[in-house]
């Protein structure tokens, strides 16, 4: 690109010389001969004049004086009245000449070598070919410059379009002072942006969908455990069994939830519910888990509780709850609900060490992890879960740790009347 504009201004400005260039030359040619006829004219006039003056005062011509005068001149003049005086050299070759009269009769004639004239019009010619030439580089000058003004754009654009087709989404937010390649280089990183967007979601849709997968995964290994060690007792297995079933729709669910979060579906769908029965749920889930670690599981306070929630997401909310504190706690797991006046109120607290001070402030954010085994998402989800039904998850207590689901109640009329659905938060 750069050597076809370089090409096409020079050849632009070429024809544009030529086409000033060469008129001017003939025209200045000329001028120089016209201009040096003239002055051969008035030279002549003026000596005819002077010739007149000196026979009628001296009755002599001084053509010693004339010759200094006009030196480089071959003059013959004829005075009305006396001989024919000679001044200066006959030239050879061209020559330029000019005669006048005087007013008493005098001749004269006054002939130069045309080749001074010559000269003169080559140092004319020699003048305007430099400047044809200097004006030829400039525009060289301004082509290469303008050349890589717009070839250098063009490759960063090229650069910009390649790096995002192979995946590197990052905006170079490069501009060039040029309206179109600006509006194109927007464009791009407009694109990028997006496309940034969209990896960074996909991205946390698998960590996200590995990690929710985990508990309902972990809950239905070790029913699949029990029904093992439990396999001489039919009724066992089959109570075993059907806890397995269970959990098995429940992993449906929450794949059906992850595959909603893929699809930008933010919308949970919140319907009144019974708290005691997501909280039964769990402990049936996470109880062999405790029991096996020889740790208590109880579950206390106020019964009876109705709060608006999505099943699946409470239960989710939960069972984070209950594998951090199996994980990361210690001593007995205590799930104690109670009532506010707007509120259902769902408390996990286990007698472990609790929550660092230096990560009290940060503990729901995406990748931070009070050990080193752990991923950091867990809390961050449970809390957009909970959020996501119009509720909200909080550290209400750092040592030892008291996690708490606030869950909007349901209103007293509303408990004989369930609403087909309550979307969004309140």
């Amino acid at each position: 690109m750069r050597r076809r504009l370089l090409f096409s201004t020079l050849a632009v400005a070429l024809i544009a010389v030529m086409l000033l260039g060469i008129p001017l030359g003939i025209v200045v040619g000329k001028l120089v001969k016209d201009e040096a006829k003239q002055q051969l004219q008035r030279e002549a006039t003026t000596l005819a004049a002077e010739v007149d003056f000196s026979m009628s005062t001296y009755g002599e011509v001084d053509a010693q004086r004339i010759g200094r005068v006009y030196p480089q001149r071959y003059i013959v003049i004829r005075p009305a009245h006396a001989r024919k005086v000679i001044v200066g050299s006959p030239p050879s070759g061209s020559v330029l000449s000019a005669e006048a009269y005087g007013d008493e009769g005098t001749y004269v004639h006054v002939s130069r070598d045309d080749s001074e004239v010559s000269e003169d019009v080559a140092k004319a010619l020699l003048l305007i070919l430099t400047l044809s030439l200097l004006a030829l580089g400039v525009a060289v000058g301004l082509a290469i410059v303008y050349a890589r003004q717009m070839s250098l754009p063009l490759l960063d654009l090229a650069e910009s379009a390649r790096r995002l087709g192979s995946g590197d989404a990052r905006p170079r937010g490069h501009r060039y002072g040029i309206t179109e390649l600006d509006r194109v280089a927007e464009v791009l990183d407009q694109s990028a942006t997006r496309l940034s967007d969209l990896i960074s979601a996909e991205r946390e849709f698998a960590t996200d969908a590995s990690h929710q997968l985990r508990t309902p995964l972990t809950a239905l290994s070790m029913r699949l455990e029990e029904m093992i060690e439990q396999a001489e007792d039919p009724d066992v297995v089959r109570e075993e069994g059907a806890a397995a079933l269970t959990q098995t729709e429940r992993l449906t669910r929450v794949v059906d939830q992850l595959l909603g979060r893929a699809r930008r579906s933010r919308r949970g769908h919140a319907e009144p519910i019974q708290v005691d029965e997501v909280i039964a749920q769990q402990v049936e889930e996470w109880e062999p888990a405790f029991r096996r670690a020889d740790r208590a599981l109880d579950v206390t306070g106020e019964p009876g509780l109705q709060a608006v929630a999505t099943p699946g997401g409470l239960a989710q909310v939960l069972a984070t709850l209950l594998d951090n504190a199996l994980a990361h706690g210690k001593g007995d797991v205590t799930i104690r609900t109670s009532a506010t006046s707007r509120s259902a109120v769902i408390e996990v607290s286990d007698e472990g060490a609790g929550v660092p001070a230096e990560l009290v402030a940060r503990v729901f954010e995406r990748e931070v992890s009070g050990s080193r085994s752990g991923t950091g998402l867990g809390l961050s989800l449970a809390r957009g879960l909970a959020e996501a039904d119009g509720g909200r998850l909080e550290l209400v207590q750092a040592r030892p740790p008291v996690f708490a689901v606030f869950l909007r109640r349901t209103p007293q009329k509303a408990q004989d009347e369930v609403p087909p659905e309550v979307s969004g938060p309140a």
